[in-house]
């Protein structure tokens, strides 16, 4: 999803008033990042509020046929609460690991029911289009097999999930996850096209109507959760969070930002992120922080009243005391890498130290969001700093070898359609 894909970022072709909703009933964070410009590395910083090139599975882009995964020893997200009493739940996507050995269940959900890849076709619920393929829906480890809309299925599962947990009096986190808007490209509509679809990331496909058919999809089915949370009567303590793994595709808005997923440009990596929560978010609020996804694991946890496990710390910082006050805004060093160092990027203040396929470029993100003005002989000694930041950083990670890379990645405009 693009930065500007919804309403209140605005996109102005596409209806979402339940996102929008959120905005208007808490906050907005202009300043929002993925930890990548995939899906997978981006999951592995929101469930351990780490770098995601710590681990092996983080080093993952895409995660492919590798036998590596989230490893239970890891202190996550979910393993957290629940053992602070937390009831927990993914609904969704997963694509952190095979279920028989880096499962959701061992990683401290109690309750999964979604899709373990990275994408499936929205009705075959399959990522493979051989008729023969069995879908990939599962209720906790089993395989099961449904019909509906994926986004319907989730929504629907989600609602339920809430109004199950809002029965009970201990607390709950549900992690939902929507596959859409990621490819291919189908509206709830579109079975026919489904039925016709010859390969699944479906490079030839797909209309601008097509797109928002699927994001008011996902619209519609956010105000199913947000009615079952009215009616748990628990909406009042609970913090909603919404925001995307990525930057957008294809299809996306994401002006005033270029680049698109699969690169380190604004595009990229720039995401939505709206928090609401009653009596602790002012309503219709918008803060300028900077904010990378590892921060939700520390902010969640703060907000539960846990301490983060001190064997695995966080990377992230708590955005407790912005949701608070918009106004409380912390400088902070931002760091990303892809593809070896393909693409590399760190963002402090208003500058962000960029490099593609070796070349190397010094923008000031706030007065040129577009990133055409490159400051790096202007402001040589910030662009030294960050650079120098950079690398100290990089060595502070795992290595990159050739053998985390799948393809070679020469041209980053072809990403989109390889994942």
């Amino acid at each position: 999803m693009g930065w500007a894909d919804v309403g209140c970022y605005g996109r102005d072709d596409i209806h979402t008033p339940a996102i929008d909703s959120l905005a208007r009933d808490g906050m907005k964070f202009q300043q929002a990042y993925a930890n990548s410009s995939v899906c997978t590395p981006s999951r592995v910083a929101l469930m351990t509020g780490r770098y995601q090139n710590r681990l092996p599975i983080g080093q993952e882009e895409p995660l492919g046929a590798a036998r590596v995964g989230l490893d239970p020893s890891e202190p996550s997200l979910p393993s957290q609460l629940k053992a602070a009493g937390y009831q927990t739940s993914l609904v969704g996507k997963w694509h952190l690991g095979s279920l028989d050995r880096y499962s959701p269940l061992l990683n401290g959900y109690q309750h999964f029911w979604g899709v373990r890849g990275g994408g499936a076709d929205y009705f075959r619920h399959t990522l493979s289009l051989d008729p023969k393929s069995p879908q990939d829906l599962w209720d906790n480890d089993t395989r099961i097999s449904v019909s509906g809309y994926m986004t319907d299925l989730l929504g629907d599962h989600g609602a339920s999930e809430i109004a199950r947990m809002g029965r009970s009096p201990e607390p709950f986190l549900l992690s939902l996850h929507f596959t859409a808007p990621h490819w291919p490209w189908e509206g709830p509509h579109d079975e026919a096209i489904s039925a016709g679809l010859t390969e699944i990331m479906h490079h030839d496909g797909g209309t601008i109507a097509t797109y928002r058919a699927m994001i008011e999809s996902m619209d519609s089915n956010i105000a199913k959760v947000l009615a079952a949370l009215e009616a748990s009567g628990r909406a009042r303590d609970t913090l909603v969070i919404f925001t995307s793994d990525n930057g957008g595709e294809r299809y996306a808005k994401t002006w005033p930002f270029n680049g698109i997923k699969g690169e380190l440009l604004e595009g990229g990596i720039r995401v939505p992120m709206i928090a609401r929560w009653p009596g602790v978010i002012r309503p219709g609020s918008i803060t300028q922080q900077t904010s990378m996804t590892m921060d939700y694991l520390p902010t969640l946890l703060e907000a539960a009243g846990v301490t983060p496990d001190a064997s695995r710390p966080p990377d992230g910082m708590s955005l407790l005391p912005t949701l608070r006050d918009p106004q409380v805004v912390k400088d902070r060093l931002l760091f990303w890498r892809y593809h070896a160092h393909a693409q590399a990027a760190a963002r402090r203040g208003r500058f962000k130290y960029l490099r593609i396929e070796g070349t190397e470029y010094l923008f000031d993100v706030v007065a040129d969001p577009q990133e055409r003005g490159n400051l790096n002989k202007r402001e040589a000694a910030v662009f030294a700093d960050l650079k120098q930041a950079w690398s100290q950083w990089d060595a502070s990670m795992l290595p990159y070898t050739d053998k985390n890379a799948t393809w070679s990645n020469k041209n980053p405009r072809v990403l989109p359609d390889r994942y």
